[in-house]
C-alpha cells in the first residue's frame, strides 16, 4: 500500500524501525525500571529502558500485570493535597510561575511515563495492547479507571485525525490485511473468501479503512459501502450472492452497511465520524451522480428494550415473531425516537453514534436482517440513517446540546401510528422533524 505524502513517509519510517536492541537482561523489577525511565535524562538511555520495560511487561502473568497497573495507579498518581495547595496559591496569585507549578503537579506521573515509553520503536502498538489488558481488569478493579483515563488522554493525542490516513481495501490488497478484515468484521460476519470477494471486488462495492503510521499493517476502523439505485431496506438483498452487479457510474446512493472498529485498546477513541465524512467526500469526487448517503444499520438494543415492556402487547408480538410489518416498524420508530438513557440520549448505541454525527433517522424496515444474530438482537429490524451534508452540522448541534433527534416525516408518521394504537407513552423530548421521508 502506498503511503501518501512526505509526513506519512517520514512517520512510517520512524515508527517502522526494528525494535531497539535490549543488549542483555535487566533484572530490576518493572516498577523500578519505570522509575528509572522517569529519571532518565538521555534519549538513548530512555529508549533502551523503554524497550526493556516492554519486553518485561510481555512476560508478566495476569496477576503481575494487575500489580503493575496498581503501581501506576497509586505510586504514580497526583498528590491531591499538594494540588489543592497549589490551586489556592494560583487563585490568590495567577502568576506564570504558580500556573506552571500547578499544571506540573496536576498531571499524574504515569502520563509522563507513557510519553517516555513512547520513545521505543513499536511503542504505540505495545501501549494499545497493554490497554486491552487494563480494560479487562476494570470491572473487578474500578479504581484503575484513573489510569485508563490517562491512557485515553494520550491515545487521543497520538491518534489525532491529522496522523490518520485513509486507504481503499480491494481484492488486490495483501492477503494478510484481507485476513484481518475478515477477523475484525463486527456487524455482518464474513464466512469465507468468496464472500469477502463479493464485498470487495464488484464495481458497486467499496471498502475504506483508517491506518496510523505507527501501526501500518493494522486497520483502526473500516467501513463497507454498497453503491445502489435507491435506499435499500434489506441486508439480505444487499449481500445476496447472485445479485445483479451495478455499474458504479449508474449508482445514485452510497450505503454504509458495516462499520467495524478493529483495535479494542483504542476503545473510546472516535474514528468513525471522520471516516464517514472522508468517504463521503472521496466518493462524491469519484462518482458525481451520487446524491444520497445512507447507512443500513442494526438496532442492537431493540429486543432488550422490547423485553422491558412486558405489558405491551405489540412488543410481545414482535418478540414472538407475530407482529405485522407496520406494527413492527411503528415499534422500531418508538424505540429510536423515545427510548432514552438517564442522560437524555438514545438507548441504542448505533443511534447515538450516527445521530451524534448529524445524521437523520430516515427509514425503518421490518424483515431487514433475518440472520440468527439479526433476529436475536432486533427481531430482524434495521434502520437507514441519512447523511444530508446540508443539515449534518445543525443536527449534530441540536443532538449534542439538547438531545433532539432529527427524523424524517416517514419515521415520525410511524411513531404517530404507534401512539394512535395506544401503545406508546408521551416522548420526553420531541424528535426534530426533518425532510427526506
Amino acid at each position: 500500500m502506498a503511503r501518501s505524502g512526505f509526513l506519512g513517509d517520514f512517520l512510517g519510517n520512524l515508527y517502522g524501525r526494528a525494535r531497539w536492541p535490549i543488549g542483555g537482561s535487566d533484572r530490576r523489577p518493572i516498577s523500578d525500571l519505570c522509575l528509572a525511565l522517569l529519571s532518565a535524562a538521555g534519549e538513548v538511555s530512555g529508549m533502551r529502558l523503554a524497550s526493556v520495560i516492554f519486553d518485561k511487561y510481555r512476560k508478566l502473568t495476569s496477576g503481575q500485570k494487575l500489580a503493575f497497573f496498581t503501581f501506576l495507579n497509586d505510586a504514580l498518581d497526583v498528590d491531591g493535597a499538594r494540588v489543592a495547595a497549589l490551586g489556592r496559591a494560583y487563585a490568590a496569585d495567577p502568576s506564570p510561575g504558580n500556573f506552571r507549578a500547578l499544571v506540573h503537579e496536576a498531571e499524574p506521573k504515569r502520563q509522563e511515563l507513557f510519553r517516555r515509553l513512547h520513545q521505543a520503536p513499536g511503542a504505540t502498538a505495545e501501549i494499545v495492547a497493554a490497554r486491552v489488558d487494563l480494560l479487562g481488569m476494570l470491572k473487578e478493579h474500578p479504581e484503575l479507571q484513573r489510569t485508563d483515563m490517562d491512557f485515553v488522554h494520550l491515545l487521543r493525542s497520538w491518534f489525532n485525525r491529522g496522523f490518520l490516513r485513509i486507504e481503499q481495501i480491494d481484492w488486490n490488497t495483501s492477503a494478510t490485511l484481507l485476513e484481518k478484515i475478515v477477523a475484525y468484521e463486527a456487524v455482518h460476519e464474513i464466512h469465507d473468501w468468496d464472500e469477502l470477494r463479493r464485498r470487495l471486488h464488484p464495481s458497486d462495492r467499496r471498502c475504506f479503512a483508517f491506518f496510523h503510521p505507527s501501526m501500518p499493517g493494522e486497520p483502526l476502523i473500516f467501513v463497507e459501502v454498497a453503491l445502489t439505485q435507491g435506499v435499500p431496506g434489506s441486508i439480505q438483498a444487499l449481500l445476496e450472492e447472485n445479485r445483479a452487479v451495478l455499474r458504479a457510474d449508474e449508482a445514485d446512493t452510497a450505503v454504509f452497511y458495516s462499520i467495524s472498529n478493529c483495535q479494542r485498546g483504542l476503545k473510546g477513541i472516535s474514528f468513525g465520524n471522520f471516516l464517514i465524512k472522508q468517504v463521503v467526500s472521496q466518493l462524491s469526487r469519484e462518482l458525481p451522480k451520487l446524491d444520497t448517503f445512507v447507512t443500513l444499520s442494526p438496532m442492537p438494543g431493540l429486543n432488550r428494550w422490547l423485553e422491558s415492556l412486558p405489558a405491551d402487547n405489540a412488543a410481545r408480538r414482535l418478540l414472538a415473531g407475530k407482529a405485522n410489518p407496520a406494527e413492527a416498524e411503528a415499534l422500531a420508530a418508538r424505540y429510536l425516537l423515545e427510548a432514552r438513557r438517564s442522560d437524555g440520549f438514545p438507548q441504542d448505541p448505533v443511534a447515538r453514534f450516527h445521530l451524534g454525527n448529524g445524521a437523520i433517522v430516515h427509514k425503518v424496515h421490518a424483515g431487514a436482517d433475518t440472520s440468527e444474530h439479526g433476529m436475536h438482537q432486533s427481531s430482524g429490524m434495521m434502520v437507514n440513517y441519512l447523511y444530508d451534508r446540508a443539515q449534518t452540522e445543525r443536527n449534530h448541534e441540536s443532538f449534542t446540546a439538547e438531545q433532539k433527534i432529527a427524523a424524517s416525516r416517514a419515521v415520525r408518521a410511524k411513531l404517530r401510528a404507534d401512539r394512535a394504537a395506544g401503545t406508546a407513552k408521551a416522548a420526553p423530548k420531541a424528535a426534530a422533524e426533518a425532510p427526506g421521508g
